[in-house]
């Protein structure tokens, strides 16, 4: 079993989902990925939160659009961190998916990234693994003096551009 489960609503969720597969590769952090709907297949959900909890995952990062309560439902049937991420859909731009996402009641929180944002869905699933695993703390250092770097960089093109 892997460290990460990611699970999508649908197939078609796949571009949205596929930066937090290059960010959790990039760490070497190990994953699974599925398609589950909450609606269409719940017990099929259910058997991957209940492989996931009785396994080595640690997070769960749920990617659903529409009324998106993939999240909302994995995490009403785990105690593993669950990261919601809400995805646009043509009907109401995604602010239903994010609504139903971030408004979760008292006692079942789920984590809630920006729309489609599955890239910061890994980097906290990494952020929340490495509070044990110190090659992982050390690597989310790393990626941020990267950023750094980079808008250094480009603060100099700039100044010198208007120089």
């Amino acid at each position: 079993m892997s460290q990460v489960m990611i699970l999508m609503g649908s197939d078609s969720d796949i571009d949205y989902m596929k930066a937090a597969v290059e960010e959790l590769k990039s760490a070497g952090v190990s994953f699974d990925i599925h398609v589950a709907s909450a609606h269409r297949t719940p017990h099929r959900v259910m058997k991957l939160v209940t492989e996931a909890e009785n396994g080595d995952c640690k997070v769960i990062i749920a990617g659903a659009g529409g009324a998106a309560h993939l999240a909302g439902v994995i995490a009403s049937h785990t105690i593993l961190p669950v990261i919601g991420v809400p995805l646009p859909t043509l009907g109401l731009g995604g602010a239903d998916a994010l609504l139903a996402t971030v408004q979760m009641p008292r006692g079942v929180p789920v984590a809630t990234v920006g729309m489609g944002n599955s890239a910061n869905a890994a980097l906290l699933a990494i952020s929340i693994i490495g509070t044990a695993d110190e090659r992982l703390r050390n690597w989310l250092r790393d990626y941020r003096k990267a950023f750094e770097k980079k808008i250094l960089e480009k603060d100099a093109k700039i100044k010198q551009q208007f120089q």
